[in-house]
């Protein structure tokens, strides 16, 4: 049995007596040492570094909702009027969203001053309806009309007063032009040492672009002939009558500290009064995974705004789509070459602005969303993330309309799939054996035909 068993060895030996050395076939086999190691080493290397290969596809995803995620600062635009709005091609329309939205109130160089609040809905005054202007009248006109001639002077010759820049198209100016009205008439029946006036920016448009009034009624405090404070609360005669009571009272208290202590309160006062005409808003959006657009512009529950001193100028801080990814994700991706995949694709437009120094034109932004499905590393889940196409031009409103910044978006049925592919392990077995046994007999042969032609030398 043995005997019979042993027919079946492949690999016989050859008797030492039967075989011969010879000096190229000791240098032959040196060479052929070395190649497979190298080959060897080769095969190895690729085996543990995987190819990185990418496939468009139709996007799979099921999700219902895309992410938007932003931080966009709107230079010219108070925080008490900025709103964005949601619309898409289905007809959803969110206006004034407030969900997941931070403001921050800035400088006229754009740094981030006072927090103005998260999901912060306007709020609507309250406004007294039972005064009758004509009975008002009746009595004389108690709140002052003043005009660019008359309105330097008089603020200046007074030490307190109160002012309405209104405009007559004004639904809100004209709500409340009793209610100043009877105002006016308490002051002087309770002796109040405040004067009221009002300002039709209208025909005193310049004088009102000097104090940037964006909104009607803005009602404002001067002091001296400098803006003191400016009214945002109820539209109520009991409302404007404590606020002039209070304001007097904290200014005769702070006249009565020390010099040292007064100009203290002085200079904290103008830090509080200091202007912040612009806004910063950051947060993320939940929309619809269709076309659509989000777009930022001036709008109030309690007043009408201003055309001719709507500026959408603004500074996208950050814009991105999709969900955040960790840093050891974006470490793996930032691995990736740029001909597969590029994380400043997925924030294209960060840290660019895009000003407008005339009134009635702003930016449009066009964005094409791509999704990337990336599988780098075998050992971790897929990641999802967004690249985007951007492209902006400026767009001319009419005199009457307020221009609004907007973003409009395409979400691809396309997505591109990126992905690692390495060999298995048996087929890297399958390579090295060929590797090695290839070089194997090849040099065997060549070898052998280094035998022959010596040999014929000899003879």
């Amino acid at each position: 049995f043995i005997m019979n068993f042993k027919n079946f060895d492949f690999y016989r030996n050859i008797p030492k007596d039967l075989t011969e050395t010879t000096s190229h076939g000791a240098l032959l086999s040196i060479c052929a040492t070395i190649f497979m190691i190298c080959l060897f080493l080769l095969e190895l290397w690729a085996f543990l570094s995987p190819v990185i290969s990418s496939d468009v596809i139709i996007d799979p995803s099921t999700e219902g909702l895309l992410r938007i995620n932003f931080n966009i600062t709107a230079m010219d635009v108070p925080c008490e009027f900025a709103a964005i709005d949601i619309v898409d091609v289905l007809g959803t329309r969110n206006e004034n969203v407030t969900k997941n939205v931070n403001k921050w109130q800035v400088d006229a160089n754009g740094v981030r001053q006072t927090y103005e609040g998260r999901n912060r809905e306007q709020r609507e005054l309250e406004h007294d309806t039972h005064h009758d202007l004509e009975v008002l009248k009746a009595n004389g006109i108690h709140a002052i009309n003043l005009d660019a001639n008359t309105f330097s002077d008089y603020i200046t010759s007074n030490r307190y007063v109160f002012v309405n820049f209104f405009a007559p198209w004004c639904i809100w100016c004209q709500r409340l032009e009793p209610v100043w009205e009877a105002f006016a008439e308490r002051v002087e029946a309770d002796q109040i040492p405040i004067n009221v006036v009002k300002v039709d920016c209208v025909a005193n448009r310049e004088l009102c672009m000097k104090y940037r009034i964006q909104a009607f009624p803005m009602l404002k405090l001067f002091r001296e002939g400098k803006p003191f404070s400016d009214y945002r609360s109820d539209r109520t005669v009991e409302s404007f009558t404590e606020f002039v009571r209070s304001t007097i009272s904290q200014d005769e208290q702070m006249a009565k500290l020390s010099a040292d202590a007064r100009e203290l309160e002085l200079k904290q006062k103008e830090a509080d009064n200091t202007e912040h005409p612009g806004c910063m808003m950051s947060g993320f959006l939940l929309v619809n995974r269709v076309p659509g657009n989000f777009h930022i512009q001036s709008r109030s529950k309690n007043h009408n705004l201003n055309p001719s001193m709507a500026n959408l100028s603004h500074i996208v801080n950050h814009l991105s789509f999709g969900p955040i990814l960790s840093k050891q994700a974006i470490k793996e991706l930032e691995r990736i070459p740029s001909g597969y995949f590029s994380m400043e694709k997925t924030h294209a437009v960060d840290n660019y602005a895009f000003q407008q120094d005339e009134y009635h034109r702003t930016f449009h932004h066009y964005i094409k969303v791509v999704s990337t499905t990336l599988s780098t590393n075998v050992n971790n889940e897929p990641v999802l993330a967004y690249q985007m196409l951007h492209s902006a031009q400026v767009m001319q409103y009419g005199e009457e309309d307020v221009p609004e910044a907007r973003f409009s978006y395409d979400i691809s049925p396309m997505a591109v799939l990126v992905q690692a592919k390495g060999k298995r392990f048996y087929e890297f077995l399958t390579s090295i054996c060929a590797l090695l046994g290839g070089t194997f007999t090849v040099v065997g042969l060549f070898n052998g035909v280094l035998s022959v032609i010596f040999k014929s030398k000899k003879i």
